[in-house]
């Protein structure tokens, strides 16, 4: 038994061995070698994942991929494997979007392969297809991998080991995160990129400045002069009112920030001077991020 849990524990199995699983294991037909599915389903059996990182789909792009599949037919059977929830269904691991169009097309089948996967597995499975295909904009690439980290206990070096990224990568994407609200949404929808993102991350007043950007159509370089300019010029020095305040280091900074993007929340650090105490202070945006937060301090 221990052996066979070993196996399969996600990512210290080896992403090439998951990606291998995905493959559909088909044979050729005489006629022209059309890949054949392990089964064909209604398509009423078949149901979404519910930790796909993808959450947005554009119309126009499945409407062109429905005239396809209406043309052509479904070409790659879509991988699932059996429902946790009701064993009578097959949840999605790799092809939502065909599941989506073929809907669209008004196909009343579709061709599936069954693959046995756990939890962890399928959410890497569909965040490595996605990325793969640049499917993820950067805040869903973002919360999939603060899925990974918080709902399977994944740390940024193994991720980045294990997707073939950078620690620095994935640091930075996390840290989009802690965007207010309103500059996710411009970047979720494309109207700024991930770089436009990292520039406001440290404008006190973000909101207005990504406003401007969007309005204008800056790059990435224009946006950070934006910010720079913007910054609060000769302030007088902020009153000593609490004994022993002094301005943070760079190193406390540093682990700020650090902490931050492992959390994907605002991580501030309070250190005494001339001492050994002092506090740390997690703020949170909404009561998904305290679950996780909660699910973090209670591991063992």
């Amino acid at each position: 038994m221990a052996e066979k849990n070993e196996k399969r524990r996600g990512l210290g199995r080896g992403l090439s061995a998951l990606m291998a699983d995905v493959e559909p294991q088909t044979t050729e037909t005489p006629e022209g070698g059309a890949r054949r599915p392990e089964r064909v389903v209604p398509v009423e059996k078949i149901v979404p994942n519910p930790d796909q990182p993808r959450r947005t789909f554009t119309d126009e792009q499945l409407r062109e991929l429905a005239d396809s599949i209406r043309s052509k037919g479904v070409i790659q059977p879509l991988i699932v494997r059996q429902s946790p929830k009701n064993p009578d269904l097959f949840e999605i691991v790799a092809g939502e979007r065909r599941w989506r169009a073929a809907q669209l097309a008004q196909l009343h089948e579709l061709p599936i392969i069954v693959r046995e996967f756990n939890d962890t597995e399928v959410l890497e499975i569909a965040i490595i297809e996605n990325i793969q295909r640049a499917d993820l904009n950067p805040i869903e690439e973002a919360a999939g991998y603060r899925q990974l980290m918080f709902k399977f206990g994944h740390t940024q070096e193994k991720l980045a080991e294990a997707l073939g990224k950078s620690r620095s990568h994935i640091a930075n994407m996390m840290r989009l995160l802690n965007l207010p609200e309103g500059i996710r949404g411009h970047v979720s929808e494309g109207r700024l990129s991930a770089g436009h993102a990292r520039a406001l991350i440290t404008a006190p007043n973000a909101e207005e400045l990504a406003k401007q950007v969007v309005a204008k159509g800056l790059s990435v370089r224009e946006t950070e002069r934006l910010v720079k300019q913007a910054a609060p010029r000769d302030t007088p020095p902020k009153p000593t009112a609490a004994r022993g305040a002094t301005e943070k280091d760079a190193d406390t900074k540093a682990l700020e920030g650090d902490l931050s993007a492992a959390l994907g929340m605002k991580v501030s650090i309070d250190h005494k001077a001339d001492d050994e105490s002092g506090q740390v202070t997690v703020s949170y945006k909404t009561l998904e991020q305290l679950d996780a937060l909660c699910a973090i301090l209670s591991q063992s």
